[in-house]
């Protein structure tokens, strides 16, 4: 109970609420947004939605070169050096800018390519990427924007951020689901995240003034590679992970058909919100406790209260969940969805497995330990790869929730074996 004690007392409390308060909302309003998919588009148009959301995930990472936490780092540190922090903005923003120009060009020339790779021959779903070239730079720029803010110290307007955006996406998918049934799923999709970017211009232009602090001739190439390490950990995560899961989902409508890859991304989908919970706690609790720990004692004791106390919620919560696994199938989806019901075992076992070695991951990214990092996740995803593919052959699409169990079990090992020195303290 003193562990609990001592986060309620803590300096960060009140920001880990509210961002618990966003955290919910955003749960709440995912698991609207999955009941109106599910009514109106089905498991054929989950799947696709999936394999727009993962596309979208890369594309995202990549128009920001994974800057964010580097951004947030840099800035932090420089808030009282004017001239220092210009050049970081001033750095970042024109190298987004025509990174961002470049991707939109390429992403409108090619639009047919990623219809088919995507969707598949269908052409009817091209205009979605035709609407996705226009308004990337939106993207970019309020992940720059935000990444500021947040580094500035404002992480109450960085969670009212969040929660905007998440009330924005709700009345979009709200209005074009129920318009235009699974194009309007993906037009819901593209466009919410460009609409931030409005919101976080006015929030930057109230903080900073941010066109009066670029200035050109303050462009520094030091600054870029110092962040290039930050951006080599983002782009293994945020770009690989999503094409991996991409090509399993591709192979499985290939396979066994898209309704089945409707079923998997459906189940993805309820994973993803109880999961929030975890990364939440860790990035607002145990990460800045990692970052400060002076030796392998500290940190040996920061992962037992991890172990301790975290990870038995989990392992309860789960537990509950999967006992309810039907109810939860018919109250948020509808009968149609049941056969996802088979696939909750392995997918839960899967995740505590992923909760229990999260916190391994963040030691990794705390101490920028970014070979160990890269090396970890490639290795990773190469499991989770041939292990979906050759179980889906033999036990269909139970086999994909069977090789992400064993995925993050072999993960969670090979991280365990890492720090093995630490554990021994």
């Amino acid at each position: 109970m003193n562990f609990y004690k001592k986060i309620v007392q803590t300096g960060l409390f009140k920001v880990t609420s509210l961002n618990s308060l966003s955290v919910a909302l955003k749960i709440g309003i995912g698991l609207i947004t999955s009941k109106i998919l599910a009514v109106f588009v089905g498991p054929n148009g989950m799947a696709l939605v999936g394999n727009l959301r993962n596309f979208l995930t890369s594309l995202e990472t990549i128009s920001v070169l994974g800057f964010q936490n580097g951004i947030v780092k840099y800035t932090a540190e420089n808030e009282k050096s004017r001239i220092e922090l210009q050049k970081i903005i001033t750095t970042v923003f024109i190298t987004l800018l025509l990174i961002a120009g470049l991707l939109s060009i390429f992403l409108f020339l090619t639009a047919s390519y990623w219809n088919n790779k995507i969707f598949g021959d269908n052409l009817e779903y091209l205009i979605v990427f035709k609407v996705l070239a226009l308004v990337l730079p939106g993207y970019g720029l309020s992940v720059f924007f935000i990444a500021i803010i947040n580094g500035l110290g404002k992480f109450k307007k960085v969670i009212s951020i969040n929660i905007v955006g998440n009330i924005m996406g709700l009345m979009a998918s709200l209005f074009l689901i129920t318009q235009f049934k699974t194009i309007g799923a993906l037009m819901s999709i593209v466009i919410t995240p460009a609409l931030l970017f409005f919101v976080t211009f006015y929030l930057i232009q109230k903080e900073i003034q941010f066109f009066q602090i670029i200035r050109f001739h303050l462009f520094d190439f030091r600054i870029l590679k110092n962040l290039s390490s930050y951006s080599l950990m983002a782009v293994v995560s945020s770009v690989f992970g999503p094409f991996v899961f991409l090509s399993i989902r591709n192979h499985i409508i290939h396979d066994l058909g898209i309704e089945q890859a409707g079923y998997w991304e459906t189940m993805t989908r309820i994973s993803t919100y109880y999961l929030m919970f975890a990364s939440t706690i860790l990035s607002v609790y145990f990460l800045p406790k990692l970052s400060k720990a002076q030796n392998g004692l500290e940190t040996k004791n920061i992962f037992l209260q991890y172990y301790k106390y975290i990870l038995p919620v989990f392992v309860c919560g789960l537990t509950v969940i999967y006992l309810t696994r039907f109810f939860i199938i018919r109250l948020l989806f509808t009968k149609e969805f049941l056969p996802v019901t088979d696939l909750f075992f392995w997918q839960l076992l899967g995740d505590i497995f992923k909760i229990a070695s999260l916190i391994l991951g963040y030691q990794l990214f705390a101490k920028k330990k970014t070979s160990a990092f890269i090396l970890s996740e490639l290795f990773s995803l190469v499991i989770l790869y041939f292990f979906s593919l050759y179980f889906i052959r033999i036990y269909g699409i139970e086999g994909v929730v069977i090789g992400y169990a064993l995925d993050n079990f072999i993960y969670f090992l090979v991280l365990f074996f890492y720090f093995r020195s630490v554990f021994k303290q």
